[in-house]
């Protein structure tokens, strides 16, 4: 076993991607809420590296922004730019360009993948990484055992058992076609040899381009050690090229997202229609029904039960909250709330603990205090609503005056009943009554009852609900 050398990695992410027949460059293509070369940096951030080297290509400005704005780890990420794309063997030939390696000794090891590989996994990573020193290699290659190889590259082994060389499928006889032990085109290389083997690659093949695989070859012709470590698990070698091959590797991602919340304590009655982000939290003992889409930062709170057919984007839920047939975006749900069924909260909507939004209620910029309720059939934009208030049937805000948004604000224990309309901008004071069909336009007092088109004080009105008892 060799003594300890720095680890660094180069993710190849130049790629037009062109079978995608998309614009946008085919590493940002999201899988489970992320894009999918930040899968592949997540994975590498939990390897001991001393940093990461992006070589970009196409869409380079764009890929860039998107990794420096989404990527959380601590290992520095360094980008180098493949002016033209020709080949895999001068990416890594422009990616030894970068400032980092110029810095610092040759004697360190390099892990080589690409960036639309999204179903790696740190532990396979490591595993190589480990063998490629605990041999001693030049070169370790990650190999895979598949039913269906087509389009893929086969490993060549000599008559001794040792990998020889790597073909692509394009340059492959018809004996080699049968191979079934595939490149997963994931490496560890040594990279005071990596560097050299680049120099005698030829474009020389039905491609015309520089492959890294030819570096193995240029590697054990010169009497060097190269090693392959099968991956334990081949779905994890899967790479996206298309369309259909993205919607199965978000498949794949997806179960196993399902999983380890499953394992973790979570319910989930049919995870075949669970989605969940990879960026979502989830406490134990949640319980998710079907036809639950959980995106972004979303997070939920122990003992809740989100669904049926509930997609909650970018919020947070707190504990023992229970959401039914809802639309959630950019919210904060308190604990022990209430909402739908068929309820839809926009952003900047907070209900505090104990409230309600119920039945075909739609709520944007509100703020609905403690044990509020909109039980159905409301509109609440631009609006604060007390502790203990009763928003009735019909209720509407009526936000906008065709040129800008007011808010209203709405008392504890305020009551209206059905198919009031309140214009903002507008103040009903704590205890106040707003009678059926009223339309408020100006600010009501404390304890008061309004009625009427436009709304009016009921003078000498006693709330019969109250306490009369005087003794």
């Amino acid at each position: 076993m060799s003594s300890y050398r720095p680890l660094a990695a180069v993710v190849l992410a130049a790629g037009e991607g062109t079978r995608m027949k998309s614009s946008t460059p085919k590493v940002l293509h999201d899988l489970c809420g992320r894009p999918m070369i930040l899968h592949v940096l997540d994975a590498l951030e939990r390897l001991p590296l001393e940093r990461i080297v992006v070589v970009v290509g196409h869409g380079a400005e764009l890929v860039v922004k998107t990794v420096q704005e989404l990527l959380d780890g601590e290992v520095p990420v360094e980008f180098v730019e493949q002016r033209v794309q020709r080949g895999t063997g001068d990416a890594v030939s422009v990616a030894l360009t970068a400032a980092y390696f110029d810095d610092h000794d040759l004697e360190d090891d390099l892990i080589v993948l690409p960036g639309d590989a999204p179903l790696i996994s740190p532990d396979t990573l490591a595993r190589l990484a480990t063998a490629h020193r605990n041999e001693d290699a030049a070169a370790s290659i990650l190999t895979a055992i598949v039913d269906d190889a087509d389009g893929l590259g086969r490993i060549v082994r000599g008559k001794d058992g040792r990998v020889d060389r790597i073909v692509e499928h394009a340059d492959a006889t018809h004996d080699e076609l049968a191979i079934d032990e595939i490149n997963t085109s994931i490496y560890c290389f040594r990279r005071n040899l990596l560097a050299p083997a680049l120099r005698r690659l030829s474009p020389v093949n039905a491609q015309g381009e520089y492959y890294l695989t030819d570096a193995i070859a240029v590697l054990r012709d010169a009497g060097h050690r190269v090693i392959a470590e099968a991956v334990e698990h081949p779905a994890e070698a899967f790479m996206v090229n298309d369309g259909a091959q993205l919607a199965d590797a978000e498949h794949a991602l997806r179960d196993r997202i399902n999983r380890g919340w499953m394992r973790a304590g979570v319910r989930m009655i049919d995870p075949e229609r669970t989605y969940i982000d990879s960026t979502v939290e989830l406490a134990a003992d949640v319980r998710i029904l079907p036809g639950v889409i959980l995106e972004g930062r979303t997070v939920i709170g122990a003992g809740s039960e989100i669904g049926p057919d509930t997609r909650i984007v970018d919020s947070v839920i707190g504990a023992d909250v229970i959401i039914a047939n809802s639309v959630v975006r950019e919210s904060e749900v308190g604990d022990g709330c209430r909402v739908g069924p068929f309820a839809h909260l926009r952003a900047g909507t907070q209900l505090l603990a104990g409230a309600k939004v119920g039945d075909f209620v739609e709520t944007k910029n509100a703020l609905l205090g403690e044990g509020a309720k909109a039980n159905h059939l409301a509109y609440l934009g631009d609006v604060t609503v007390g502790a203990g208030a009763n928003i009735g049937a019909g209720t509407i805000t009526a936000n906008y005056d065709g040129k800008n948004k007011h808010r209203t604000v709405i008392g504890a224990n305020v009551r209206t009943g059905s198919n009031c309309v309140i214009v903002a901008p507008v103040e009903i004071g704590d205890g106040a009554v707003v009678g059926a069909g009223s339309v408020v336009t100006r600010d009501v007092p404390a304890d008061s009852l309004v009625r009427g088109v436009p709304a009016r004080v009921v003078e000498g009105w006693v709330d019969p609900s109250a306490d009369l008892d005087t003794d």
